[in-house]
């Protein structure tokens, strides 16, 4: 795990964010006016992420993670929270503040392939960036974009060349070169590395590391890979049916996890490790439908060690000690017990 980062003073604050999506009616819901059904992806998310630091945002598909980015980036509008940047309401700003916000909060797609324009040569997205935002005077883009280039350790010449004339890994390093080339103090990477090569991914992770350390960037870095999160995070935040369940520093919540999903993640964790054996119980049940998430607890119906009060009462996320906080009204007793349950595939 990288050390750890001063995180005095977050840059990017979010307080109680949800997003909705009205679901589709069948043609007999609309013949029978039942009502529109509502898929709840974020619901309630409240973080932050500091100047320098990797935030790691980690929990199962579905859990509302790249919807959570989207909101962030505003390529969804949420329907109720606050995004602060820099002290100032993102949300609320329009026309050249809004555009200050876009250049300033960058996003990093999952998917190589499709995240780039294949009628565009690499030198003519990069510039076309440095153009719109107007990061350089007209007779400099050439010079920027090959440094661009040189800071995601792509050969100048690919400025002339086009996407499908790259590998899954160098197309992946053009979208960071792209998301660079504004200049922003953000990056959202959404899963950068699970469309690659396992080969490769590691070489995405490290050149991330690079480029924080060398621009002082604040990275939230979203991902199902435990072992990766683990490696490029200062702090983690779990997100179970789209609310954040605990959050704290990577190495203490990886060695003690107060929330029954957490230490079930952890537990599903592959053990390399000859001739052992989990003897850990898998969590029963599958993920709870977003669009009619259970009352209380939303994890209540999969934890081994649910109340009845877990049932009918929503956990508040609490600080529990420091930057530590979790959302859970047994964390006290999750925390004295052995971990037994694993998250089943």
């Amino acid at each position: 795990m990288i050390g750890t980062a001063d995180t005095a003073e977050p840059i990017l604050v979010v307080e109680g964010l949800k997003k909705s999506f009205a679901l589709r009616r069948p043609t007999l819901d609309v013949l029978m006016r039942r009502p529109v059904k509502t898929l709840r992806a974020v619901d309630g998310v409240s973080l932050s992420v500091a100047r320098g630091e990797t935030l790691g945002v980690v929990g199962e598909s579905g859990c509302g993670k790249s919807t959570l980015a989207r909101c962030l980036v505003r390529l969804y509008e949420p329907d109720a929270g606050s995004v602060r940047f820099g002290g100032q309401d993102a949300l609320a700003l329009s026309g050249d503040d809004r555009r200050a916000y876009n250049r300033r909060v960058q996003m990093v797609f999952q998917d190589p392939y499709g995240s780039l324009n294949p009628r565009i040569s690499v030198g003519d997205a990069l510039g076309e960036a440095l153009s719109v935002h107007r990061i350089v005077p007209s007779g400099e883009i050439a010079a920027r974009v090959g440094a661009l280039l040189d800071l995601v350790h792509l050969p100048r010449d690919a400025a002339s060349r086009y996407p499908h004339e790259f590998s899954g890994g160098q197309r992946q390093r053009i979208g960071i070169a792209r998301a660079l080339a504004v200049e922003p103090s953000v990056i959202i990477a959404d899963e950068p590395v699970s469309a690659l090569d396992v080969s490769v991914q590691a070489q995405i992770v490290n050149l991330f590391l690079e480029l924080q350390e060398r621009l002082g960037l604040a990275l939230l870095f979203i991902t199902h890979d435990l072992r990766l999160v683990r490696h490029i995070s200062h702090r983690v935040a779990v997100m179970y049916l789209g609310r954040v369940v605990e959050t704290g520093a990577t190495e203490a919540l990886f060695n003690a996890p107060r929330h029954p999903y957490t230490r079930a993640l952890m537990s599903a964790v592959p053990q390399v490790a000859v001739g052992l054996r989990s003897q850990r119980e898998a969590v029963r049940g599958e993920l709870p439908s977003p669009v009619a998430p259970p009352p209380g607890c939303p994890f209540h119906p999969r934890c081994p060690i649910a109340e009845p009060r877990c049932r009918e009462i929503v956990p508040a996320l609490d600080p529990r000690g420091g930057a530590w906080e979790v959302a859970c009204h047994l964390a006290g007793d999750v925390a004295s017990a052995p971990a037994r349950a694993a998250v089943s595939a």
